[in-house]
């Protein structure tokens, strides 16, 4: 019995200094924004001497954060959607399809995930400029050609334990193929769709390289505007510090409120 108490023991310390650990990165991000640059320099991890607010109303400003985080949630919100539905349709459609032509359609797709963008990143450029589609809905449809390849992979990978039998039942009933994915084969699928949402989400929302290639000024995402507070010659620190304090409100939101959701998803997709 001793034993087993110090062996909990043990284990909530380490839980603990783990989560610690998690946390620093946070604290830092929190402390340092109230800082002047000048305080920020003398020292890192101490509190500071007096709250700086007019960091955030600078930051706040500096970012046109409104316009900011409304072409951040649209590009990530409808980007993410559209990975979901057409990625869980084609999964769905090659699942179903054991042809070798839907074999082979299904290895080019994983085959896909190896090609850096970095590779592509030149051509796909100019082609999207010459179709004068350098703008919010490019970037999309660019998503949409780079996330689907793993959520189709991930999504073949969820049919595969969906049994025929509920096809063939609704289409006996007079249901379309279309009716059965929606209606029968889609809610069964919250799990995966969970995930491949929760994977996108973080790609499309953080990412910085896309984005600056195909946006202009003012459709600018929140990561292109927050590296503004980086120049050749200067660092604002206390300012980028301020900014990103902020930009992590909305996802602290989003996450509150979808938190349920999220929980129950994995939860289920665990469990299967």
């Amino acid at each position: 019995m001793k034993e087993k108490k110090r062996n909990l023991i043990v284990i909530e310390i380490i839980g603990l200094l783990l989560a610690l650990l998690w946390i620093s990165p946070f604290y830092l991000m929190i402390v340092n924004a109230f800082k002047t640059k000048k305080e920020i320099f003398s020292g890192v991890l101490g509190l500071p001497e007096g709250f700086e607010t007019t960091n955030f109303v600078q930051a706040f400003q500096d970012l046109d954060f409104v316009n900011s985080l409304f072409n951040s949630l649209l590009i990530t919100v409808v980007g993410v959607g559209i990975i979901i539905l057409f990625s869980s349709m084609a999964g769905y459609a090659l699942a179903r399809n054991k042809s070798k032509l839907s074999a082979l359609i299904l290895l080019l797709f994983v085959a896909a995930m190896l090609i850096p963008f970095q590779s592509v990143m030149i051509p796909l450029v100019s082609l999207f400029s010459k179709a004068d589609m350098l703008n919010r809905t490019g970037l999309i449809f660019m998503y949409l050609g780079f996330g689907s390849s793993l959520s189709i992979f991930l999504y073949h990978g969820a049919m595969t334990g969906i049994s025929n039998s509920l096809d063939e039942a609704a289409i006996i009933d007079g249901a379309n193929k279309f009716q059965v994915f929606w209606h029968i084969i889609f809610p069964l699928l919250k799990p995966i769709s969970v995930t491949v949402g929760i994977l996108n989400v973080i790609w499309i929302w953080n990412d910085y390289l896309l984005p600056s290639l195909i946006l202009a000024d003012e459709h600018a995402t929140i990561p292109i505007k927050m590296f503004l507070f980086f120049g050749q010659y200067t660092k604002q620190w206390h300012l980028a510090l301020a900014g990103l304090t902020i930009a992590i409100i909305p996802v602290i939101i989003g996450y509150f409120f979808a938190q349920k959701q999220i929980i129950e998803g994995v939860s289920e997709g665990a469990v299967k």
